[in-house]
């Protein structure tokens, strides 16, 4: 049963979602919470495996919130609920170790995928906003400090694992890189995992930047 949180500042989406996702196989909606301040106590009482994050909330909202869950509970994932007027958040939120995003008025599949894909390990960006992401993700690359990588362990990777980074670095999620490549969503979160122990880099995120800055993306699938 995967436990879920739901956080969001409007009563009636905290209650809506609590009734639908309640009657979603596999999962079981522990607690909701109206601010981002709320939401860091319920984590700590209830240790919900996912967070369901508004991005614009009193108090605290859904960026810094979800900057201090990932870093009080790295295990904990957190899915933004967004808006097409909120690109300005989004990306602040997935450089915090947010795990996906949805615009709010997503349907009940979806989201419930959404949520079994985030427990598994997976990320979900909703495709209306993914371009937007990708492009401030690629700025952030190209102009903060250079991430750096061994050149001895660089040369350990393969050219599978190559053709990995690259996917990485162009924003996609491991569903998407395992419909590029032809292979499971298991073995790319495996592939990713022996990736960044080769490089000894912290995440996916500097993965990404170390991609874009070394020019790896522009290599092409060969």
């Amino acid at each position: 049963m995967i436990r879920v949180l739901i956080v969001d500042d409007q009563e009636l989406i905290r209650q809506s979602l609590k009734i639908v996702l309640n009657v979603s196989a596999g999962i079981e909606v522990v607690d909701t919470a109206a601010s981002g301040a709320e939401a860091l106590k319920s984590v700590a009482a209830h240790r919900p495996d996912v967070v369901l994050m508004d991005i614009r909330m009193p108090e605290m909202d859904g960026v810094e919130a979800t900057r201090l869950i990932k870093e009080r509970y790295p295990q904990t994932k957190v899915i933004v609920l967004t808006t097409f007027d909120d690109d300005e958040y989004v990306f602040g939120a997935l450089k915090h170790g947010a795990s996906g995003y949805l615009l709010k008025g997503s349907g009940i599949s979806e989201l419930a995928e959404a949520i079994n894909i985030a427990y598994s390990g997976g990320a979900l960006i909703n495709p209306n906003i993914a371009s937007k992401v990708i492009s401030q993700f690629s700025n952030l690359a190209k102009n903060s400090t250079r991430v750096q990588v061994d050149e001895g362990a660089a040369r350990d990777i393969s050219k599978s694992e190559w053709q990995i980074i690259r996917t990485v670095g162009c924003g996609m999620s491991n569903k998407e890189i395992a419909q590029e490549l032809c292979l499971s969503e298991g073995t790319v979160r495996n592939a990713i995992s022996s990736i960044l122990f080769k490089l000894d880099l912290r995440d996916r995120t500097q993965l990404a930047i170390w991609a874009v800055q070394s020019g790896v993306v522009n290599r092409g699938p060969g």
